[in-house]
């Protein structure tokens, strides 16, 4: 199955922009009533035919829909920005393959300075959803500095964990966090978080988790940090 996306379906027939159109029409060689599904990013899942066939202006009527219930658990990554963007995007695109509600990126002491585009990352999200046949899009965040995301109260119902290098630092985010719950975990930059901003964490009820006994990239850990969480639902559920 092909999946589209197209935001703000509220009516029974709606129209894509030149863009989607030539895309959906030309590259992929759609004709008048084809079969194609779409999704809003909210988590509903529409199936249309085509109506109009026009590259500049397609026009898509919907047949039937359904609603994808939420996962029962809520998975926020906070990182560090990294300072080449590609690694960052690759990121970015990977977690939301694997399933990640929520993307904040973060400005910490010892962050790189970076060039990541948020309207490129928007697009790259978009595009890992259609390929991975999510129906809701992950929400992410502008960039904003470390200490007013861990001070930020709303985090007080989740699970927090900040992940960061330390010998004394062994207990696996998988033993310590627990099915089924909103988490968010906290990635430092390249030459890590400080030790004031570590303290920091603490005094907010973030605990110390651990990725594994290897050293990790800032884009390698937080892939981890998703994927075990993941895991630890998966498991759950079985």
């Amino acid at each position: 199955m092909q999946l589209f996306f197209h935001d703000n379906i509220t009516e029974d027939t709606f129209h894509l922009d030149q863009e989607e159109s030539k895309h959906l029409i030309k590259v992929l060689r759609k004709n008048q009533g084809d079969k194609v599904v779409f999704t809003d990013g909210l988590g509903f899942l529409y199936h249309c035919i085509i109506l109009d066939a026009n590259q500049k202006k397609a026009e898509i009527k919907v047949v039937e829909s359904f609603f994808d219930p939420e996962d029962d658990y809520y998975i926020h990554l906070a990182i560090c920005l990294t300072k080449n963007p590609d690694r960052m995007e690759w990121m970015i695109e990977k977690i939301t393959e694997i399933g990640v509600h929520e993307i904040t990126l973060m400005e910490s002491e010892h962050s790189e300075r970076s060039f990541l585009k948020l309207d490129r990352l928007e697009k790259k999200i978009v595009a890992a959803c259609k390929q991975s046949l999510k129906t809701r899009i992950p929400k992410l965040n502008p960039i904003c500095k470390m200490e007013d995301l861990i001070c930020d109260k709303k985090f007080d119902s989740y699970q927090r964990f900040i992940a960061y290098v330390d010998s004394e630092n062994r207990q696996h985010l998988f033993e310590k966090a627990k099915p089924n719950s909103a988490y968010i975990v906290l990635i430092g930059p390249e030459g890590d978080f400080s030790s004031h901003e570590i303290d920091l964490a603490f005094k907010n009820f973030f605990l110390p988790c651990s990725l594994g006994k290897s050293r990790l990239r800032t884009e390698t850990a937080g892939l981890t940090a998703v994927h075990t969480l993941q895991l630890l639902n998966g498991l759950e559920t079985k």
